[in-house]
């Protein structure tokens, strides 16, 4: 009786061995599947990613050379879940993708200047004071970065409203946190930021502000392409550089559709002939050939359609529609990596189907770790 005992003592300790190991092995596969998946991808992802050179052509014999350029990164529509639309479990997941996708370019790219395009929030339109300071703070934490490298945000009209929703609070609420600052130079070159929200083009007193501002934006412009024979209206200041302005804006300028528009970034197929509502999909014509006019850019950016679009305006004045960089409005979000004088180069931090795929291997393992585990300890 006792050796019955202790043989059935030593199987039933091999069994709890048996599965204990089995346990263990499973918590490593899934420790293993969620770091990679939550972690690791966008290292393996983003580190693939290189900034477009810009070289200098040979003149008189010599070699070309490697420019220096200004390291800019551009995106778009984060639309931070608020407290009235935002699940917290979506808020949670989206949130935790963009700060990895943004923190991992950050520390792997390392640009000089970061822009967003507007919607930075997706309630900003309609939330409480306590709302606001709540997505702000999170804002700051999800887009942190060193003082050396610098943010610039545009306002869309999920952060202030649309034309008839926005009002003189809403935009000083939002200039309070994000610098207002319509021009900037950074390595000779201009950028001009656009509310474009206010460009309805009705003379109210928003509206009529913003073109104020925008006309002694192109004032000072001109001035700095008269450098040599300047007029006395430029005062005696320190001028520009002489180069025509990057405009950042969160509204597309006016455009039929994205029916030219191509690319895994770009819209759906079956969205890209539905025509463009004026001053709510895009600006209106009027308000588009002011800028040009005003400002004579060397290349637009914009957001807010949630897909990628590159367009040539009159004058041949490129125009780049950045995708949005939130997974909730599209399954490959991205950013754009730019010197402002060559060719953009669209990247992809993430896409929703390495990581289902990834998700997918690692039940497969679990799955086959558990009949093997059975089959052993049936068999013995």
């Amino acid at each position: 009786m006792a050796t019955i005992r202790l043989w059935f003592g030593r199987q039933n300790f091999c069994l709890l061995k048996k599965r204990s190991f089995l346990l263990l092995k499973l918590i490593a596969v899934v420790f293993a599947v969620l770091l990679f998946c939550e972690f690791l991808i966008y290292y393996v992802v983003i580190f693939r990613c290189n900034w477009p050179e810009v070289k200098t052509p040979a003149y008189d014999g010599k070699q070309e050379t490697l420019d220096p350029v200004l390291k800019a990164m551009f995106l778009a529509d984060t639309h931070l879940l608020g407290e009235v639309r935002g699940h917290w479990l979506d808020k949670l997941r989206r949130e935790w993708q963009m700060e990895r996708a943004f923190q991992t370019a950050l520390w792997l790219l390392q640009p000089e200047v970061i822009f967003i395009l507007g919607d930075i929030f997706d309630e900003g339109k309609w939330s409480s004071s306590q709302a606001w300071a709540d997505d702000v703070k999170r804002f700051q934490k999800m887009f942190r970065h060193p003082q050396h490298v610098q943010l610039k945000v545009v306002a869309g009209n999920h952060d202030i409203g649309f034309h008839y929703q926005m009002n003189t609070y809403k935009i000083k609420r939002f200039e309070k946190v994000f610098n207002p600052e319509r021009l900037f130079s950074w390595k000779g070159i201009n950028f001009v930021m656009v509310n474009s929200v206010a460009l309805e083009g009705d003379s109210c007193n928003i509206c009529s502000e913003a073109e104020a501002e925008l006309i002694e934006i192109s004032h000072k412009l001109n001035c700095s392409r008269e450098q040599e024979h300047r007029s006395s209206r430029c005062g005696d200041g320190p001028p520009l550089p002489a180069s025509a302005p990057v405009l950042v804006q969160h509204f597309p300028l006016y455009r039929r559709s994205d029916a030219n528009c191509s690319g895994e970034d770009a819209a759906p197929a079956d969205e890209r002939d539905i025509p463009f509502k004026e001053r709510y999909d895009v600006l209106s014509r009027e308000a588009s050939q002011k800028l040009l006019w005003w400002l004579r850019p060397r290349l637009v950016l914009s957001g807010h359609t949630h897909s990628a679009c590159e367009v040539l305006h009159g004058a041949g004045t490129p125009e780049l529609s950045v995708p949005s960089f939130s997974w909730r409005n599209r399954n490959n979000p991205s950013f754009i990596m730019r010197p402002p004088d060559v060719s953009a180069a669209f990247f992809y931090p993430w896409s929703q189907h390495p990581v289902h795929n990834a998700f997918l291997s690692g039940t497969f393992t679990f799955k086959k770790m558990g009949k093997n585990s059975c089959f052993q300890m049936q068999s013995e």
